[in-house]
């Protein structure tokens, strides 16, 4: 690989990984931790739309579901702009702009009256969150060599877990204790919160933007968009040349469909079905973050010390357990235990699956944006599928539990397509 950028650079790795402490901020406060609590509470059980009534929580699967496809839609077109261009830094920036803006407009959601300023912040921020991940994603074969994937990867997570868990204990301090603050309005703690992630976001990364690579300048090229679709088919082409390769990306994809959603959605089954309060359900998200930064560096070590496939076999096997017991759980305290398992898998999983993508690209830099966006489209269709099916269970069924036997499915067919990968031959370069 052609590559100006010093590889394994120490302020060049903890710039990118600082990125990840200021954007995960968005991931546990309003993807996973504040929001969805927020969202249930402050709209009716039931909202009609075009015609139909559908349960809160589904209609927000939902909402979860649509961003994500106008995300996966955008994705190719815009990475590959990007690796054509020398862009990714802009874009990054630019993602980072709409989702921090997104997120301070959430202030403005009070309940019923603004549903859909609410969930069109809510999309917009979901959009600038994994629109950036695209860009930042690329950037890792870029600042260490491969030897490096596995840790630099896991330092990301391991940032970006502890920094938003930071965020996370301030805003719960406000909702748990708003006197301290002169707060007498039972939401505005929360709205603050979403105003501070937003805050957060746009300002750590600004150390990020400063010290990571600019790229290169280059002249408007006619196009740009076409020329874009075209990289990422391109690079489908290459993998559906590589059989084992092609079939890790299949597995990646059930088993994400399931991990993203359980993220997004087990304080909604929380709520739901063991009655949890707002500051338990926030306890249950600190547990995740927290365990999660143990985790990312456990698996990157089990596959150092194993292999890639070992490590990743594992945490499937895990996540199945987790669904099946999830299913059968009625108590608290066991949902508890549930919350700390899915937190030592979910930081695993999502840090080495990355590292190992990262192990069989064997391209030039100027493709690296387009092959991480189709590992980012899977990524985000994944979600939609798990989103989607979980919502629409939910809804046809009216037991959030069968939602979760479902996700419990999606990771069954991807242990089994993992076994079969190869990947010493997905790996050669």
């Amino acid at each position: 690989m052609n590559n100006n950028t010093k590889l394994n650079n120490k302020k060049t790795i903890n710039a990118w990984a600082l990125f990840d402490w200021a954007n995960s901020a968005y991931a546990l406060v309003i993807s996973t931790a504040i929001f969805p609590v927020y969202f249930i509470a402050n709209t009716p059980e039931t909202i009609s739309f075009l015609g139909a009534e559908i349960p809160d929580s589904a209609f927000y699967s939902y909402a979860v579901a649509f961003a994500y496809v106008l995300i996966a839609i955008m994705s190719p077109l815009l990475s590959g702009m990007a690796d054509y261009g020398k862009s990714r830094l802009r874009f990054l920036k630019i993602f980072t702009i709409i989702g921090s803006l997104s997120c301070i407009a959430l202030y403005f959601f009070k309940g019923q009256p603004e549903l859909w300023l609410g969930t069109s912040a809510f999309i917009l921020a979901t959009i600038g969150f994994s629109g950036g991940i695209v860009f930042y994603n690329a950037y890792l074969p870029q600042i260490a060599t491969e030897d490096q994937y596995d840790r630099v990867s896991a330092k990301g997570f391991a940032f970006g877990y502890f920094g938003s868990v930071i965020l996370l204990a301030i805003i719960l301090w406000m909702v748990l204790s708003p006197s301290t603050f002169g707060i007498t309005d039972e939401g505005l703690p929360a709205r603050i919160g979403f105003v501070l992630v937003g805050l957060w976001w746009i300002g750590f990364a600004q150390y990020s933007f400063k010290h990571l690579p600019k790229g290169e300048s280059v002249k408007k090229v006619k196009g740009l968009f076409s020329k874009g679709f075209n990289e990422v088919k391109t690079v489908f082409y290459k993998i559906k040349k590589r059989p084992n390769m092609m079939t890790f990306m299949i597995s990646f994809f059930f088993y994400f469909a399931g991990v993203q959603t359980i993220i997004n959605l087990a304080t909604v089954f929380a709520e739901k079905q063991l009655n949890f309060g707002s500051a338990e359900l926030i306890g249950i998200v600190l547990i995740l973050q927290l365990v999660a930064i143990g985790g990312a560096y456990l698996f990157a070590w089990i596959s150092d010390k194993t292999s890639n496939k070992f490590s990743l076999t594992s945490m499937v096997i895990i996540w199945i357990i987790i669904c099946i017991v999830a299913y059968f759980t009625e108590g608290k305290t066991l949902f508890y235990f549930l919350s700390g398992m899915v937190g030592l898998v979910m930081g695993g999983i999502q840090s080495l699956s990355r590292s190992t993508y990262s192990k069989m690209i064997n391209e030039s830099q100027d493709q690296l944006t387009s092959y991480f966006s189709f590992y980012d489209v899977l990524y985000k269709l994944s979600l939609v599928i798990g989103t989607f099916l979980f919502g629409f269970v939910n809804h046809i069924t009216g037991n959030i539990r069968y939602s979760v036997l479902t996700l419990g499915l999606l990771f069954v067919i991807s242990l089994v397509l993992l076994r079969m990968v190869d990947f010493d031959k997905a790996s050669q370069h």
